[in-house]
């Protein structure tokens, strides 16, 4: 697999998604060795309008490299659905740029939807203003929740879908249009790129979850804490893994209480360890 020599050879690692639609994935390590990765994927005519986003880290996020091949790039669940060509998802929500969304907003006003295409607990720390965070743990899930007709009194509203990069909104905004939510647009980009754009200034408030060891990026100093400590319930945005290694629950925890345990339990684990 060309991806895995690449990645190894570059000493980069991380998680990268394949399908027969294209390529997801988020990898890390030295700067010269990304941007050399860049390039080779660009000398690939399939590959020449990736988007790429930045992001400031230490080079070491990931343990390891791993690279999957899946039927889909983001798991709804219904492949069949998916038709991709060299403009993307066919069929899906009109794209808008950062700036477009916050001129839908000022011309349409408390109309306007926001819908967090990402797992609930991602939102805990950040999302945008008075968003609709379906309660869902894993990505499969949103199809039983839209299908549920929780939210069929949003049908003819204007819906932004929007997720971390751009790709898990882009395939919900298809889903959701083809379940009768007449007026769905995606953000292009996702949060990263809205962010890039205007930090802490427009309507997305808080800090924004990834998968990888730093769990969350601010972008800005004046990043809003909307998450709340497990143990104290005192404001907070930091993550932390669970202590059980058996376990993939990652919990929310202040400093402060983190400097009086030994280990960390998620609510889950925390009966049968004490």
């Amino acid at each position: 697999m060309w991806q895995k020599t690449l990645c190894e050879a570059l000493g980069l690692r991380g998680r990268i998604l394949l399908s027969k639609d294209g390529i997801n994935g988020t990898l890390g390590g030295p700067l010269s060795a990304v941007k050399k990765y860049i390039r080779a994927m660009k000398d690939f005519p399939a590959f020449r309008d990736v988007q790429y986003k930045w992001s400031e880290g230490k080079g070491h996020e990931f343990p390891r490299l791993q690279i999957r091949v899946r039927d889909e790039i983001v798991t709804f669940g219904v492949p069949h659905e998916i038709v991709v060509d060299d403009n993307g998802i066919v069929g899906g929500g009109e794209h808008l740029s950062p700036l477009q969304v916050n001129e839908l907003v000022a011309q349409r006003g408390d109309e306007v939807v926001f819908f967090d295409g990402r797992n609930e607990y991602e939102a805990r720390i950040g999302k945008f203003r008075n968003a609709i965070v379906p309660p869902v743990d894993t990505t499969p899930e949103f199809l039983k929740v839209l299908e549920s007709g929780i939210y069929d009194h949003l049908k003819d509203r204007p819906i932004v879908t929007y997720c971390t990069g751009g790709i898990r909104c882009e395939v919900l905004s298809l889903l959701m249009k083809n379940r009768g939510f007449n007026e769905v647009y995606q953000l292009d980009g996702g949060v990263v790129r809205y962010g890039e754009q205007f930090k802490d200034s427009g309507l997305w408030e808080g800090s924004l979850y990834v998968f990888d060891h730093r769990f969350k990026i601010d972008f800005s100093k004046d990043a809003k804490v909307l998450g709340t400590c497990h143990i104290c319930s005192q404001p907070t945005n930091e993550y932390h893994n669970c202590s059980d290694l058996t376990c993939r629950v990652r919990t929310l925890i202040c400093p402060p209480c983190v400097s009086e345990i030994d280990e960390i339990f998620c609510a889950v684990c925390l009966p049968t360890a004490q």
